[in-house]
């Protein structure tokens, strides 16, 4: 499952990794460069480029929504 978002603080990227490291699935954080980092390393995220939109990709739909709920609020 995939979904494109738009990250656009610091904060969204924390809240990221919060949501991430609470799901039982790995979650992936794509840019549109090509990098790829684990969306539950602050230190991977902290290196991918927000300037576009990024693609979080996780194999559960529940876990999925859980990190991308974070950016709605």
């Amino acid at each position: 499952m995939v979904r494109q978002v738009k990250v656009s603080n610091f904060s969204e990227v924390q809240g990221i990794v919060s949501a991430a490291a609470k799901c039982y699935n790995e979650v992936g954080v794509h840019d549109m460069k090509g990098s790829i980092a684990d969306a539950k390393s602050i230190l991977g995220m902290m290196s991918l480029d927000y300037s576009r939109p990024v693609k979080i990709v996780c194999e559960n739909e529940h876990d999925l929504d859980r990190v991308v709920r974070v950016l709605n609020h």
